[in-house]
């Protein structure tokens, strides 16, 4: 996590909520988050095949074919829930780092808009394009151009899409998180339709009594 959070200052002055008088704040070029993104998927999808290579060395041939369909969706989920706890433990820390000199948001839209604006301008070095909301705990966010997506091919029929939806689970993790932090129970989930573009949908959960 703290190579995560290092790794978002380029060496330009970087923007809000940076603090300019943290004594640890250090300095690395922006290109190491880009290519820290581009790693990590495929890095889940190695974690996890090795971990399930280890563990079925005793089953039957036969027991593999039959069961081929669901071993992929368990080996889908456990890239997604690695992915996913990784973003999640990155977005706790950029909050608790970055949102300690301001004053405690009183209202769920206001941290959404701090999570629009300010954390994702210290993350992707650009504001959130669109947020819809049904005031009701439901909030879309829209990123016409998201950056993780910007170096990806997006040739025709090349199922560029599907390739693609994994590198969202990890900045599903961050709004999460962040979340989290500052006292918002949610689930996220993100789709994108056309490269660059990607959606996120946030649903507020009631804690319970």
């Amino acid at each position: 996590m703290k190579l995560f959070i290092y790794a978002i200052f380029p060496y330009h002055f970087p923007p809000p909520p940076y603090n300019a008088s943290d004594p640890t704040a250090s300095f690395l070029n922006s290109s190491c988050l880009d290519l820290l993104m581009i790693e990590l998927v495929p890095m889940a999808w190695r974690i996890v095949r090795e971990v399930d290579t280890a563990s079925s060395e005793s089953s039957t041939q036969a027991a593999e074919n039959t069961a081929h369909n669901e071993e992929e969706q368990e080996e889908r989920d456990a890239v997604f829930y690695r992915l996913e706890m990784l973003g999640y433990r990155v977005g706790q820390g950029l909050v608790e780092r970055f949102s300690k000199d301001r004053p405690r948001f009183t209202d769920t839209l206001d941290v959404i808009k701090f999570l629009c604006k300010d954390l994702w301008m210290l993350v992707f070095r650009k504001q959130i394009d669109n947020l819809k909301t049904n005031h009701r705990g439901v909030y879309v966010l829209t990123d016409n151009s998201f950056r993780p997506f910007s170096r990806m091919s997006t040739e025709a029929g090349g199922q560029a899409v599907v390739r693609a939806q994994p590198f969202l689970w990890f900045p599903c993790g961050i709004i999460r998180g962040a979340l989290a932090s500052m006292g918002i129970n949610a689930t996220v989930q993100a789709e994108t339709s056309e490269l660059p573009g990607a959606t996120f949908q946030i649903k507020s959960v009631a804690a319970k009594p």
